[in-house]
């Protein structure tokens, strides 16, 4: 007799699917090799310049498949997945740039260059929104690669995860990937997990995050899931996987060795009991439209797990009402479920993604009128700040006040979640640091009795 652990996915997936057109085969660029990209003679002495003093800051790494179906390059000056990808001057301040280049132009050694580099990204809020206070303990052991914010909900960073397909250049995960090791979140011991997770009822969703576990190969990715759905733990409805893979390497669910057994973990998983939701991060239309991103996300339904989606808006990328509305119903259209536009983060580069708290508020309102009911299951703009998700609602006057109205999303006391509150107004603000209480009080309501999730 078959059980949820063994079953094949060749009763899930036609034969005649699993042959593809064409093998595809991963090649990643780093600041060592990214000067082969034969397209890298179209940029100027300065950009490449940037790449080379930038990449010594913030991680740095693409692949064939984002250098030759997703960036425009006619337009490498504007265009948005080269600017997700690839170091640009401005993502650090003068100071700071001409540091490094400095350093680079005095043929200063490896050392040196690396010391200055760490000076600088300390100077630049590497672990935003508390994230060290999220960490739980379990029977006194600290349990480093997890996170848990809110109750209902878990973190889980599995150490053979702490990579990407390519870096996205805003990623406010950054210190995974440039050897600050003593703030990196990254875990092995999945026993310690699951004992946790079934000491604490009140978990429904696991979440398994990064950099991206799709890096993973199946076998190790087995090793993290297989143990949790053995332990059969009741209270634990959902899992979720954070992914960008199906943006920078869609082959990783076609045509990779390991596909096919990924593609039947994804349906054990379902098998089991369990509901999987892999949680996709799209940052702008075109990475829609290639065909073997579409029949990666037809590969993964077919398994019965569904896929949500989230972005930050970013200014140079999808600052535009109309890029959200376009992304939005493609992925309506593909079957996808719009989930979260986040604020970007106060951390790493954000001064050259970041927008207004009001422009945000206009830009998702706007896109927001522009499509149907089934692409505003979308929530946002929203701030994974330390208290928790805090969504602006807008913008109005109370009692000849202007002011934002805003709530919790998710906040460490549930309690908060779903109260509107008032900020003064504020058109320079871009975080939750900026605004301050309206109507002269001295504090938000949540800053008067702060409450985590219980750790």
């Amino acid at each position: 007799m078959q059980t949820f652990f063994e079953s094949p996915l060749s009763s899930v997936l036609s034969k005649n699917y699993l042959t593809p057109k064409k093998l595809a085969h991963y090649k990643p660029y780093t600041l060592r090799n990214f000067r082969e990209i034969s397209q890298i003679r179209r940029l100027s002495a300065e950009q490449i310049e940037a790449i080379e003093v930038v990449g010594r800051v913030f991680p740095f790494k693409t692949n064939n498949y984002v250098v030759n179906e997703l960036i425009d390059w006619g337009n490498v000056l504007d265009d948005p997945i080269f600017i997700l990808n690839f170091p640009q001057k401005d993502m650090l301040n003068p100071a700071q740039y001409e540091t490094i280049v400095n350093l680079l132009k005095r043929n200063a050694g490896k050392e040196e260059i690396d010391r200055a580099a760490m000076k600088i990204r300390l100077e630049l809020n590497p672990h935003p929104a508390g994230q060290e206070n999220n960490i739980p303990s379990h029977n006194g052991l600290k349990l480093k690669g997890s996170q848990h914010k809110y109750k209902e909900t878990i973190l889980f960073f599995p150490s053979h995860g702490q990579t990407c397909h390519a870096y996205c250049t805003f990623c406010f995960r950054w210190p995974q990937f440039v050897g600050m090791n003593d703030i990196k979140f990254a875990m092995r011991e999945t026993s310690l997990l699951v004992n946790y997770i079934q000491d604490h009822p009140e978990i429904t969703d696991l979440i398994f995050t990064g950099g991206d576990p799709m890096v993973m190969s199946t076998k190790l990715l087995a090793a993290y899931i297989n143990p949790v759905l053995k332990a059969n733990i009741r209270h634990l409805k959902t899992i979720r996987i954070g992914t960008k893979a199906l943006s920078y390497w869609p082959y990783r669910f076609l045509t990779d060795d390991d596909s096919e057994e990924l593609l039947d973990l994804f349906n054990k998983i379902i098998r089991s009991g369990k509901h999987l939701s892999i949680m996709a991060h799209f940052n702008h239309p075109r990475e829609l439209e290639p065909e073997a991103m579409k029949d990666a996300i037809k590969r993964i339904r077919e398994t019965g797990a569904e896929i949500r989606t989230q972005s930050p808006l970013l200014k140079h990328i999808n600052d535009a009402p109309e890029l959200w509305a376009r992304m939005w119903q493609a992925q309506v259209e593909l079957g996808c479920i719009p989930y979260y536009m986040f604020v970007v983060r106060d951390t790493g580069t954000h001064q050259y993604f970041e927008v207004t708290l009001e422009k945000a508020w206009h830009v998702f309102r706007n896109a927001y009128q522009k499509v149907s009911g089934l692409a505003r299951t979308v929530r946002g703009p929203s701030m994974s700040a330390d208290p928790g998700k805090i969504q602006v609602l807008g913008i109005s006057e109370i009692n000849g006040e202007k002011v934002f109205v805003l709530r919790f999303l998710q906040g460490r006391n549930p309690d908060w979640v779903g109260i509107p509150f008032f900020a003064g107004y504020d058109k320079n603000a871009k975080w939750l640091s900026d605004l301050r209480p309206a109507f002269n009080n001295d504090r938000f309501f949540f800053e008067e009795n702060p409450s985590s999730a219980g750790r």
